[in-house]
């Protein structure tokens, strides 16, 4: 039976650092599902739409992952998506040790709801380890320049056909 794992986040964009995280996740299990969550309560910067497409983008850009990866919308619980989909096994980033407090309660609580799931942690590589979505959203918004912390592609995306930034 082959061993399908969930990399589930926002991805509001998809960043070098989630990027390393995928590719890491995806030498050791079977495939990745990577969920793409509508989490209205953050609210996004872009549609699920644009960030479906992003990821997908993202994806293709690297061969070695590109066979490996579902890429999905959800809107529910992630304990009730890894059931749905027959997975055992979510993926989370740890950047520093301030996401791992959050992080440990995420995991326990979707432990608490799904008791066949599991949550393991990657951490991205050093040169990824200060990347988020969070630090690059406040750069786009500012005017700066991203290309060092997404995929060409999503670069590409931003730039060219997303309605959310004023450029």
């Amino acid at each position: 039976m082959p061993k399908i794992a969930i990399y589930p986040g926002t991805f509001d964009p998809i960043t070098n650092g989630h990027l390393d995280v995928i590719e890491r996740a995806c030498k050791l299990f079977d495939g990745l599902i990577i969920a793409v969550a509508k989490s209205t309560n953050k609210n996004p910067l872009f549609s699920l739409e644009e960030r479906v497409e992003m990821v997908k983008r993202a994806v293709e850009e690297s061969k070695d992952i590109a066979t490996r990866v579902c890429i999905l919308s959800f809107e529910n619980l992630i304990a009730d998506f890894a059931r749905e989909h027959n997975a055992k096994i979510l993926v989370r980033g740890l950047r520093a040790v301030s996401d791992f407090e959050y992080e440990l309660q995420m995991g326990y609580a979707n432990a608490s709801l799904n008791k066949e799931l599991e949550t393991i942690y990657l951490m991205p590589s050093l040169q990824n380890a200060f990347i988020s979505s969070t630090v690059v959203r406040s750069i786009l918004l500012h005017g700066g320049r991203i290309a060092h912390l997404v995929p060409l592609s999503v670069k590409n995306f931003i730039e060219e056909e997303s309605q959310c930034i004023s450029h």
